[in-house]
């Protein structure tokens, strides 16, 4: 008796001592190994977008039906996918499934038993101020929980919490709204010698979906097509007080850099290692080849370096990783330098921000490669050995495989045979060896250099992929798509108003590239499915399609991998051979990430649907002209054929009985 009250008793002083949020991490380290839920944005904390349930498998999904539907009222880009939550977590009384909306960034509490509306939260956002700033779309990338918590971050850089029980009346009933436990103005708080205040005035937005680590709620910054220096943000779960905040660019102690323990390929980055990087002419900086500028410029001011991708975190090492964008403005003459810390991944302490290593991947961007996409966690075999490796796979063409515990290069090669900005990149130095004939900076201002592979968007941008330790293949959704880009002279920066001077247009390439293995039988084929080894960076197999694959992969147990279409189809596969087993034409394009979960023993596939992104920004934002939407209409301007507009949740499952 005696043993167990003092048992107890520790029990009862660990729970004192420990704030609530503290314990945040370990409660979903235990929901995400539940396959019935799927409690944050990529499945698990290592990004794997992978499933155990396998009731729906490779030798019945083409049984699969329409199980319900709904409707977010929001006709717009609808990116990210549900959450699905278990009463211990959310209060409520049964299985709850969490939905967004792209702006104004409304979230539906669904009650999984009845499907009724439990609770909905209408953000109050000025669209005249927020709309006109984003580059992209009027995307959200999803939600996340933590502490009973559920986390929005809207498009007006507001982050809010929300209570997951929904708002209460004095007899405990609900009400119908959500309720808001605490929110914060991302970046209102940055002084000016800083740059700041944040804010849409500025240009700065969000899109992207906050992610809980232990008891911080972190989120990043859009807006380097307006000059915005971005950051990542840390901020405590429990009151959303600010933690730490590292911008991607600046003085040491704003990158929250030690100049001799963070590293790059395994040595010291030195200090002022972003400061030293943005020249005023190319005088101790060489194209192609690096070096360290001998006269500094204050462009790093307006850098960019945009941070809205998904982040994985590994517990053992206590890192959190996420890739920077693209350097501010977009023509690179006026900005000689390498440009870091934009377009780099990075693994930080997720307690105190400090920068453990970095590796550029894009040094001196001349294309707008953002470096944001995912990174994903796997102990792995590469090349033979066993290693913690990350994956990575870039907007610049290149798939690198990397050590995660000391960022060193272990992979680095093309996923689509189209790439040709760059022969290769040099695992010496890292860094990518640059086709003089297809640089934007070499050519110069007011000069359009044709036939680059890929486009700006990438051979893929944030949608995410997939792994499966079943066949241990990444499943990558992607562009195949190739640009003419121009560097526009002028421009000044002003506060508030776009600073991307170029011009692009953007096409399929199979016209670049008429040999590649990727293409279609017409050679225009925009999008390709791709199963990839990442220990030996290697295509296994390809699906050719007619538009970008702009939605988010989901792998399962039953050998089943699941994707959708910019027309509107989610297709499931084989996850050994890429043969299809099963498709259906949801309401809209599809760019909505794919999640799965298990209710009453039924297993469901969700995914929504809502054309728009980048890629669909002439449908959803009526754009015309070949070169608007940064280059992306004309390239897709077949989708209204194809297609509308649209914003509805499909859900999908076996026949009753099956």
């Amino acid at each position: 008796m005696r043993k167990l009250s003092i048992s107890k008793g520790l029990a009862v002083a660990l729970a004192i001592a420990l704030p609530s949020a503290a314990l945040a991490n370990e409660e979903l380290m235990k929901l995400q190994k539940d396959p019935n839920y799927w409690v944050m944005p990529g499945g698990n904390f290592w990004q794997w977008r992978y499933s155990e349930l396998k009731q729906i498998n490779n030798q019945n999904a083409q049984k699969m039906q329409a199980a319900w539907t709904f409707s977010t009222g929001v006709l717009r880009g609808h990116e990210g996918g549900p959450l699905v939550l278990p009463p211990s977590a959310t209060g409520l009384k049964g299985d709850t499934l969490f939905v967004h909306a792209a702006f104004p960034n409304n979230v539906f509490a669904i009650d999984l038993d009845t499907l009724e509306v439990l609770w909905e939260y209408i953000p109050k956002q000025d669209y005249n101020e927020t709309v006109p700033v984003m580059c992209c779309d009027t995307v959200n990338r999803g939600l996340a929980y933590g502490d009973g918590k559920i986390l929005l971050q809207q498009a007006d850089t507001t982050l809010v919490a929300l209570d997951a029980k929904g708002e209460r009346n004095d007899k405990g009933e609900l009400t119908g709204n959500g309720k808001v436990v605490w929110s914060v103005k991302n970046g209102a708080d940055i002084p000016p010698e800083k740059g700041g205040p944040y804010g849409p005035k500025k240009g700065m937005t969000n899109t992207q979906a906050p992610h809980v680590i232990k008891d911080k709620v972190f989120t990043g910054c859009a807006g380097a097509e307006f000059g915005v220096r971005c950051w990542l943000a840390a901020y405590n779960l429990k009151d959303g007080s600010l933690a730490w905040r590292a911008f991607s660019m600046g003085p040491d102690e704003d990158v929250l850099i030690d100049p001799e323990k963070t590293t790059e390929l395994g040595k010291p980055v030195g200090k002022d290692s972003s400061l030293k990087t943005w020249c005023t002419k190319e005088e101790g900086w060489e194209w192609n080849k690096g070096g360290e500028c001998k006269e500094r410029s204050d462009q790093w001011k307006i850098g960019g370096g945009s941070t809205w991708g998904w982040w994985p975190y590994d517990k053992e090492l206590n890192l959190i990783y996420y890739g920077s964008g693209n350097p501010g403005t977009w023509n690179p003459v006026v900005r000689p330098g390498d440009n870091k810390w934009s377009m780099t991944v990075w693994a930080r302490d997720v307690d105190t921000g400090m920068a453990k290593w970095v590796y550029q991947m894009t040094p001196h961007d001349e294309w707008d490669y953002d470096g944001i996409n995912e990174m994903v966690l796997v102990d792995m075999k590469v090349k033979g050995k066993d290693r913690k490796a990350l994956v990575h796979f870039d907007r610049n063409g290149f798939a690198y495989t990397l050590d995660r515990v000391s960022g060193e290069l272990l992979v680095a090669e093309k996923y689509d045979p189209a790439v040709n900005w760059a022969s290769h990149v040099d695992m010496k130095t890292g860094r990518p060896q640059v086709v003089k004939e297809k640089s934007t900076h070499q050519a110069g201002e007011d000069v359009n250099t044709k036939g680059i592979c890929p486009a700006a968007l990438g051979s893929k941008d944030q949608q995410p992929v997939a792994y499966s330790p079943r066949t241990g293949l990444f499943y990558v959704p992607g562009n195949h798509v190739c640009m003419s880009y121009e560097p526009v002279s002028g421009g000044e920066y002003t506060a508030g108003q776009p600073y991307v001077n170029a011009v692009l247009n953007m096409y399929p390439a199979g016209a670049v590239c008429q040999d590649c293995p990727n293409n279609n039988a017409e050679k225009n084929n925009l999008g390709v499915f791709t199963a990839w080894d990442a220990g030996e960076g290697k295509i296994v197999w390809t699906i050719p399609e007619r538009f970008s694959v702009w939605s988010g992969v989901l792998a399962t147990a039953g050998d089943v991998v699941f994707y959708g279409t910019l027309e509107g189809y989610i297709k499931a596969v084989d996850a050994k051979s890429g043969k299809l087993l099963w498709k259906f034409k949801t309401p809209s394009g599809i760019i909505g990430n794919i999640n799965t979960w298990s209710h009453k023993g039924k297993q469901y596939v969700g995914v929504l649907s809502g054309v728009g992104g980048w890629a669909g920004i002439g449908m959803a934002a009526g754009l015309e002209k070949p070169e608007e939407g940064l280059g992306a209409v004309g390239a897709y301007k077949g989708l209204s054929a194809v297609t509308r507009l649209g914003g509805v949740l499909s859900v999908f499952s076996l026949p009753e009985g099956q």
